[in-house]
């Protein structure tokens, strides 16, 4: 699988782990937002390749030495803000990597190829409830790299008879994630006694996942699911910044003074939210972790880290 010395990679290798079934291998080209220590647990048990999947004659070299199976697509540049400032490192691997994987996968004879998407590609979702047949509406150049990728995984299909899923989530959380995002950042923030900046009115409405979840919900896929399939996961969880910032704040026992209003980011998608009857129905996979037991088990993993580190 590539990307799997990051946040969602590392937690869905984890739980592939529990299986003695399965030999994994793991590719990631270890950016700053992958860290080969998210592995710690379980690196007895992989092999780890340090790949960029950009680099079409590394990507072949890993597949001329082994006979895969599957192969789990979570490599992936994902911060929207970055993807504003610098888009073409979002194009790069986003697009071209997923290309380069897909090659070297039809090239292989691979049965079945895995693509992880967002639920942001569907863009802003006003009412109601995107499902997988709606139209692609991405806002950002990040979620246009990611909807472009998902396009191309099928067209291989099509074209190659190359047998895929694309799994498309709302946005994820818990331990191991790179304070880049929503949650981490806040709470390293608000334990260090800083503002916290909220886009807009913080109105923004996102539904949640905690990760571990959503890596049963691949492993779901991959096990039970039909081919040629896009599959929605989502939790049914919907908070807006404001309230999932509160609920940092109010948990960590400091004060609401720490909210500052910033100007929203260009092409700020207001709400999404995704409709995942299908999976549910298909593989009978549903969440299981409460967004509020999630999301303290969650404060109090970074707050361990946190103190850890300042020792």
């Amino acid at each position: 699988m590539t990307g799997g010395a990051g946040f969602i990679g590392s937690e869905f290798v984890r739980q592939l782990c529990q299986n003695e079934y399965y030999q994994i291998t793991v590719a990631d080209c270890l950016t700053y937002a992958g860290n080969k220590d998210n592995l710690s647990t379980v690196i007895e048990s992989i092999d780890f390749k340090k790949i960029d999947i950009r680099n079409n004659s590394e990507v072949q070299e890993i597949f001329k030495n082994k006979k895969f199976e599957i192969v789990i697509n979570l490599a992936a540049e994902s911060h929207v803000d970055n993807s504003i400032i610098t888009p073409a490192i979002f194009l790069e691997t986003n697009i071209l990597g997923t290309q380069n994987l897909l090659d070297a996968s039809v090239r292989n004879g691979l049965p079945l190829f895995v693509q992880i998407s967002t639920d942001e590609v569907y863009g802003s979702i006003s009412t109601n409830f995107a499902s997988e047949v709606d139209p692609l509406n991405p806002s950002s150049p990040y979620s246009a790299s990611k909807a472009a990728a998902d396009l191309i995984v099928a067209s291989y299909g099509k074209t190659y008879n190359l047998p895929y899923n694309i799994i498309r989530s709302v946005n994820n959380y818990g331990p191991f994630q790179y304070p880049e995002k929503l949650i981490p950042f806040f709470i390293n923030r608000i334990l260090e006694n800083k503002s916290v900046p909220i886009y807009g009115t913080g109105k923004n409405v996102r539904e949640w996942i905690h990760v571990s979840d959503f890596a049963r919900a691949i492993i779901q896929v991959m096990e039970n699911a039909r081919r040629n399939e896009v599959f929605n996961v989502a939790s049914g969880v919907f908070k807006t910044n404001l309230e999932v910032t509160e609920f940092l704040i109010n948990t960590l026992n400091r004060g609401m003074d720490l909210i500052t209003y910033v100007e929203d980011r260009p092409g700020h998608d207001f709400r999404y939210a995704l409709n995942s009857e299908k999976i549910r129905k298909e593989t009978e996979w549903v969440p299981m972790v409460s967004f509020e037991e999630g999301l303290v088990q969650t404060i109090n993993w970074y707050r361990d880290l946190y103190n850890r580190e300042k020792r």
